[in-house]
């Protein structure tokens, strides 16, 4: 008996493959917000002045609560963002950093400028009030507590270390954990701006 082969064109198969990788999800190296979260606006203080959510516009947000006296963990943190953004070349124009200070006591609007314009002038740094701090980390679920330092009067934050990643219409849509590295965050934002 005569078998019968079927070929498909060469054509079909690549198409079929483009297909499915383009369709296919993204697998994100952050932890995806499903449905994502419209993120409450808040207005707290830059160095510039007044900055709220709002205007950050049309623009990825990426939001840390941090504080510059740190050991560890923030300038890790920052470090990665600003190695992930220069992997993005031209898009990174499209994505704002924001460092909001869980240590208002220390952290100035000066202070906390010139930390965060030593990994990168675009960067945004925010502080307020201990209540407007308390009232923002509440409103995005950051924990955050002082804790004595090894000194007379020093002290130290323990507090989320997560990067949330908002979209343009300022719904908080990944959580990057720390620990990412700046391809993977930079994986992550690319896709976002698809």
């Amino acid at each position: 008996m005569k078998k019968i082969r079927f070929y498909l064109p060469a054509a079909l198969v690549i198409l079929g493959f483009a297909t499915y990788f383009w369709l296919k999800p993204h697998a994100f190296y952050g932890n995806a917000v499903e449905p994502p979260l419209q993120a409450p606006n808040f207005t707290l203080t830059s160095d510039q002045g007044s900055k709220s959510l709002q205007d950050f516009h049309s623009r990825l947000v990426m939001l840390y609560f941090g504080y510059t006296y740190c050991p560890d963990v923030c300038p890790a943190t920052m470090a990665n963002v600003k190695r992930a953004l220069e992997l993005m070349g031209e898009k990174a124009q499209n994505v704002s950093m924001v460092m909001i200070s869980v240590d208002p006591q220390r952290d100035t609007p000066q202070r906390l400028a010139a930390y965060v314009h030593n990994f990168n002038t675009a960067f945004t740094g925010l502080t307020g009030s201990k209540e407007q701090i308390d009232q923002v980390t509440n409103q995005f679920g950051i924990y955050y507590k002082e804790r004595d330092g090894s000194s007379a009067g020093s002290y130290f934050v323990d507090h989320t270390a997560a990067l949330l990643i908002l979209d343009q219409a300022k719904r908080i849509v990944l959580q990057i954990p720390f620990g990412n590295s700046p391809e993977q965050i930079a994986d992550d934002l690319s896709y976002l701006l698809r």
